[in-house]
């Protein structure tokens, strides 16, 4: 029954948690005003290692982050008991923080505080803890003092040094060094193990030294501790025994090694023998690991880090060398500390809601699972109705608000532990929007945009959409609602611009927000910038047209490989494209537009390739030297991003043409060395230039030179003929020999001549020029000519026999019988008896006519007459030809001579012949002069050349409506009639127009018309006809003053298209004046009449039929200001500094008159004095002489006077004389008085002479 019992009870479990639905877990956003009313319990934050070793020489710090709702508050255990931080006046804990400070300044032994220290941070929600702290002091011990005897071994042996550094905390690091702080060179033969020995495979002879010591560098401490050092002897032998492979660690045959899981594995395999053995890894029933293997030490360590399950088995470690081999099999296990599977976290729920924690774990062994709740175990934890536990899962159902604490979730076994800490924590808050009100979102158009409403509540509320306040909620279609409020829109539509707004509702209330949508265009690049290849110093222009939404503000902006450009002098950017002007090899690279709104952008590059002309070739070599060539061998310089396509071959010779470069022969670009041909006798120098699609390169610098010997001519003189350039003598001419193909020292010719078909001797002649004349030959005599090129070497190739001809002389016979037949229009057959070939007496060349127009049918007709030739080359024995382009209906004349290249034989029997009458020219000329509101006038005159008798003109008509034309109307004319008027039908109406001329033998050349628009009347002069359809000028405004106006008008002709002209007409005596105008309106004019009345009209330059209407104005009368003198500025001015002046003259003349006259100045004068001395009331004398009396040059000539500015300087009243001064400081001195011949006698003073008088007297 019991058994029965609970299998049932285990089916009704099974069955309510198939029922049961979990809800979600509410997630708290991280907003400031959330987390400031919502109550929580409390989180660890930090803490520190589980494994915690310190630094003796610092203070201990201990960490405890924790956060929640209210402050949590810390405490702490040590070795699982209270640990009363108060009582201990070294140990401080942070504010708002669970953090241990222990201090040492007033003494202590930080080895007191080790032990084990666990955090726990509280509040009224429940209790966290940390993980269990070990803390443990850093130690750095001294190496125990050892005398250490030497260490004695016969070479070839193997050795061990042993190291066994003191224990340390955490353990030292090992190395050997010599007593000079030499590391020990180490290698396959000597190396350190991982216990820190020094191993030998085998010891030979400088080994042998006595400091060998075993260094220990303790982390924490930053120190190191030195071993005492061992003296190794080495007995050596004359041979040395070989020995096979031991190994010296580890020992035996086998071993085990055990590593937990994601540590790192260190295997080691240290073997001994003669010679060296070499050590070899593999590993049974697999391959070695090869990501995470790794070989060390010369190949006896192996490396595996972050181990697995994966990498147990046995490892071999073979050692040999050609005496034998040895293994050794190391058994790994791999165990595991506890690892998570599934940690638990934490988890916030409403009231009523269900949830659940979960925790798992592995490990090798496997782990122990303990849940706790505030710190204690959850078994001895009060009871809670709606928590059930089932393993390791804590299942919740209908939680209730006190339902809140923190759960530990502890998993351990042997190797370790895990414990996480994880709240449940019951809340209940009405809905909040947590995002920014009535946020606008631009989104580009067929875009995926997303609206946010974040939110919160608890519990969860329900978020439902609606644009512009209608219809249900969306979700659906295009729409797509997430749970956390964000609603996505998979390709916005202009339709779908507006305001959304999100609802967000629970049984504790409800919440709204707004979010405002604009679809906009997308910013496109329409017309990308392409790649261009330039030759250095051209202009590139890149292309960027983009095409953007209006309402957002847009930058265009260019980067040169991925870096700004700074737009300067050089580079110039408009709307539309980027133009890099005079490019250069810095300007290389990927230029990259970007058009960029504040909700997109688009980007297209292309990249710029400067070519430039080549470097130079450089280090030109001579090799290989031979009579008649020599191997050139250079480097070639940089091509600057264009392939070479071939190298030119210059050279330069000394004796003929020194310092001429010239081209010698061109080579494939790919080519850096070539043979050249050369030419006998001829000192050389070489250079290079490489040519590319640009252009050419500079001029290498020059070879060595290089000479080559003389040789005998190889080439026969070109060009050899024989003429008469008299008649009894012939000229045998020839083209010299090139400079270079002279080949040796005195060229010569040698020139054979005799008569042809005749076996006489031959006639020579050795000759330096290229000419020789044979005299006294017979008229037009053939002659066979040859000759040979020599020099001081030898003789060159004989040449091909030419025929040479002597002088030709004038034909003595006329060609006879000449004769015309078959004559139309334009052509005639000509017909003649050739002469006989003797008495050409010379080449024949052909027969030449001459023939004239001498007149013409027509009556009056009048034409330039003209001599005109023509040569007909035949030898049949009828000869005959036809002789066109003459003129129709004409009178011709002609005669016929033979000739020879040198002269014309005597003229035949001149011939006459008339053509026939042809049809006739176009007229001479055909346009419509006027056109009436219902009429055309039609113009024509007569053909240049009727051809014939003119009989009258045709006139072929027809209405033309654009494409499609009306039935023709012809119309003909007497020859006298030379022009029509033809009747509208209506104003609209268009026609095309066809007049030819006509003979007897009919209608001649068409000439064509077509009628032009008809605008309206306004475009319509009796003068001239016809304007430009469409132009106007209107609207003419004038603003008027005294002598000038400003002038507005308006107009349709295009921008820049026209200038315009004002015309302006005095009313008075119709006076006319024309001002040019390039500008737009308005216009300002000046110079006009005051007063004066004008007529205006605005034409345009070109089209001068186009005008405006006539506008009559009047300038204002001319008028003089009327001003106040008194309250003008500058007159109250002048004013104020006249009575400052004459204040001053008035304290001058009074200082002057109670101390200046006092003292006799007799002395001191250097101008002669009166005769007699005036004496002062006062008794004392004062002197002066006749130029003191006088005023000075432009100064009053009294106080109560005008006063005028004087333009004299200081300098013309003595400043810069001998001035002194006398004991009461007054001055005494000399000064000049300049004078003009104008100079007005003043009215004279007995107190002062003038201002400036008074002025000098001062101290």
């Amino acid at each position: 029954m019991m058994m029965q019992g609970r299998q049932l009870a285990m089916a009704l479990t099974l069955l309510h948690l198939l029922l049961w639905h979990e809800s979600l877990t509410i997630e708290v956003p991280q907003d400031p005003k959330i987390l400031a009313d919502l109550r929580q319990p409390p989180t660890i934050t930090k803490e520190s290692v589980k494994d915690y070793i310190v630094d003796p020489r610092d203070n201990i710090i201990i960490e405890c982050e924790a956060k929640g709702n209210p402050v949590p508050m810390f405490t702490w255990r040590r070795n699982g008991k209270f640990f009363n931080i108060g009582k201990d006046p070294r140990v401080t804990m942070r504010k708002r923080s669970g953090t241990l400070e222990i201090g040492f300044r007033n003494g202590g032994r930080p080895e007191d505080y080790e032990g084990e220290y666990q955090c726990f941070a509280g509040n009224d929600h429940g209790l966290a803890m940390s993980n269990k702290i070990l803390l443990r002091v850093s130690k750095a011990p001294l190496w125990p003092k050892e005398v250490l005897e030497p260490v004695v071994v016969t070479e070839g042996s193997s050795l061990v040094l042993p190291c066994n550094p003191p224990p340390g905390l955490p353990p030292p690091f090992t190395f050997w060094m010599s007593s000079w702080m030499i590391p020990i060179r180490q290698d396959k033969r000597v190396s350190k193990g991982l216990n820190g020995d020094l191993y030998f495979s085998n010891v030979m002879a400088q080994d042998a030294q006595n400091d060998y010591s075993c260094n220990a560098r303790f982390l924490f401490t930053h120190t190191i501790q030195q071993k005492n050092p061992f003296t190794l002897q080495v007995l050596t032998s004359r041979k040395i025994a070989e020995s096979t492979p031991t190994f010296l660690s580890p020992l035996g045959s086998e071993s085990a090694k055990m590593v937990l899981r994601d540590e790192q594995l260190l295997l080691e395999c240290i073997a001994a023998g003669l010679p060296t053995p070499e050590v070899k890894w593999f590993k049974k029933g697999g391959d070695l690991p090869g990501r995470k293997v790794k070989f060390e030490n010369y190949n006896k360590t192996i490396k595996i880090s972050n181990v697995s399950e994966e990498d147990a088995g046995e490892y071999v470690c073979m050692a040999n060398n050609h005496l034998g081999s040895i293994r050794h099999s190391i058994f790994v296990q791999i165990k595991a500390a506890p690892y998570w599977l599934d940690k638990p976290t934490n988890l916030v729920l409403a009231p009523e809601e269900n949830g659940r924690l979960v925790c798992r774990a592995n490990g090798n062994p496997k782990p122990s699972i303990q849940w706790l709740v505030n710190s204690l175990p959850i078994n001895s934890s009060l009871p809670d109705p709606s928590r059930q536990m089932m393993g390791d899962t804590i299942i919740f159902r209908s939680v209730q608000m006190g339902s809140s604490a923190v759960y530990q979730c502890n998993a351990s076994n042997q190797h370790g532990y895990l414990l996480a800490n994880a709240f449940v924590s019951v809340i209940d808050m009405r809905p909040r929007m947590l995002g920014p009100k009535n946020q606008l979102i631009k989104v580009i158009e067929n875009n995926r945009t997303f609206l946010d409403c974040p939110f919160f509540g608890s519990p969860f509320p329900e978020l439902r959409w609606f644009r512009n306040g209608q219809g249900s909620g969306l979700d659906g279609g295009h729409y797509r609602a997430y749970i956390n409020g964000t609603l996505e829109i998979k390709r916005a539509r202009a339709e779908d611009q507006g305001t959304y707004t999100c609802v967000a509702s629970s049984i504790l209330g409800m919440a709204e927000n707004q979010v405002r949508l604009e679809v906009k265009e997308p910013s496109r690049i329409v017309r990308a910038p392409e790649h261009h290849s330039a030759i250095r110093g051209s202009t590139v222009r890149f292309d960027c047209k983009v095409k953007f939404d209006h309402s957002l503000p847009v930058t265009v902006t260019w980067t040169k490989d991925d870096n700004p450009i700074h737009l300067g002098w050089r580079l110039r950017k408009d709307e539309e494209s980027l133009t890099i002007p005079n490019i250069n090899e810095g300007d290389e690279g990927i230029y990259t537009c970007t058009v960029k709104t504040e909700i997109d952008q688009d980007s297209a590059s292309a990249r710029l390739t400067v070519l430039g002309r080549p470097d130079p070739p450089m280090d030109l070599e001579l090799s290989d030297p031979a009579a008649r060539s020599v191997c050139l061998t250079w480097i070639p310089g940089d091509d600057h991003r264009s392939p070479v396509k071939e190298f030119l071959v210059q050279f330069e010779e000394d004796r003929w043409e020194p310092g001429r470069w010239q081209d010698l022969a061109t080579y494939p670009g790919d080519l850096n060395s070539v043979i050249l041909q050369l030419a006998p006798f001829v000192n050389y120098q070489f250079r290079v230039i490489a040519i590319n699609a640009v252009g050419h390169s500079e001029a290498s610098h020059p070879s060595p030179k290089y000479h080559t010997s003389s040789a005998a001519p190889d080439v026969i003189p070109r060009g050899l003929r024989g003429w008469g350039s008299e008649k009894n003598n012939m000229e045998i001419t020839w083209e010299p020999l090139l400079d270079l193909e002279k080949n040796g020292p005195n060229l010569h010719y040698c020139v054979w001549w005799r008569q042809k078909d005749s076996d006489g001797e031959w006639n020579n002649v050795t000759i330096i020029g290229t000419k020789h004349v044979v005299q006294n030959t017979e008229t037009y005599v053939p002659y066979e000519i040859k000759i040979q090129a020599r020099n001081d070497l030898g003789a060159g190739p004989q040449s091909n026999v030419v025929i040479g001809y002597s002088g030709e002389d004038k034909p003595t016979s006329a060609p006879t019988e000449l004769r015309v037949s078959k004559v139309d229009t334009t052509k005639a057959n000509i017909q003649w008896k050739p002469v006989n070939q003797i008495s050409l007496r010379g080449e024949f060349k052909e027969y030449r006519l001459y023939y004239w127009r001498k007149s013409s049918h027509v009556p009056g007709l009048v034409f330039r007459k003209e001599n005109k030739t023509k040569g007909f080359y035949t030898t049949v024995a009828e000869p005959s030809t036809i002789l066109s382009e003459l003129v129709p209906f004409s009178q011709y004349k002609m005669f016929m001579v033979v000739a020879n290249n040198r002269y014309e034989g005597p003229p035949s029997k001149t011939v006459e012949f008339s053509t026939k009458e042809g049809v006739p020219d176009a007229p001479s000329f055909f346009r419509i002069k006027r056109r009436g509101l219902d009429s055309i006038h039609l113009e024509w005159d007569k053909p240049l050349e009727p051809n014939g008798l003119l009989i009258g003109y045709k006139l072929k008509y027809q209405i033309a409506n654009g494409s499609r034309q009306g039935q023709p109307r012809v119309e003909t004319f007497l020859p006298n009639v030379t022009d029509f008027t033809l009747r509208l039908p209506d104003r609209s109406t268009r026609y095309n127009f066809y007049l030819s001329a006509l003979t007897q033998m009919g209608a001649g050349e068409v000439v064509a018309e077509e009628s032009p628009f008809f605008a309206n009347e306004e475009n319509f002069t009796e003068a001239t006809g016809l304007v430009v359809p469409g132009e106007e000028i209107w609207n003419v405004t004038v603003e008027h003053n005294s002598n000038y106006i400003n002038v507005g008008w308006r107009h349709s002709f295009l921008p820049n298209s026209s200038e315009f002209v004002l015309e302006f007409t005095l009313d008075s005596n119709n006076t006319l004046k024309t001002v040019p105008v390039t500008q737009q309106p308005p216009i300002s004019v000046k110079d006009l009449i005051p007063g004066a009345k004008y007529h205006l009209r605005v034409y345009s330059h070109e089209h001068g039929n186009v005008t405006s209407k006539s506008v009559i104005f009047e300038t204002k009368a001319a008028y003089i200001d009327q001003v106040d003198i008194a309250t003008q500025g500058w007159f109250i001015g002048l004013m104020c500094a006249i009575a400052l002046i004459i204040l001053i003259l008035l304290i001058v003349c009074f200082i002057k008159r109670s101390r200046g006259g006092k003292y006799p100045v007799r002395d001191k004068k250097d101008l002669p004095l009166d005769a007699v001395d005036h004496k002062d009331p006062n008794g004392s004398f004062d002197y002066h002489s006749d130029e003191d009396n006088k005023p000075l040059q432009g100064s009053q000539t009294s106080l109560e006077g005008n006063v005028k500015e004087s333009d004299d300087s200081l300098v013309d009243y003595g400043e810069g004389g001998d001035g002194q001064f006398n004991e009461d400081g007054s001055f005494i001195g000399q000064y000049t008085v300049k004078k003009d011949k104008d100079e007005t006698e003043g009215n004279e003073s007995s107190e002062a002479t003038s201002p400036v008088n008074a002025i000098y007297s001062l101290a």
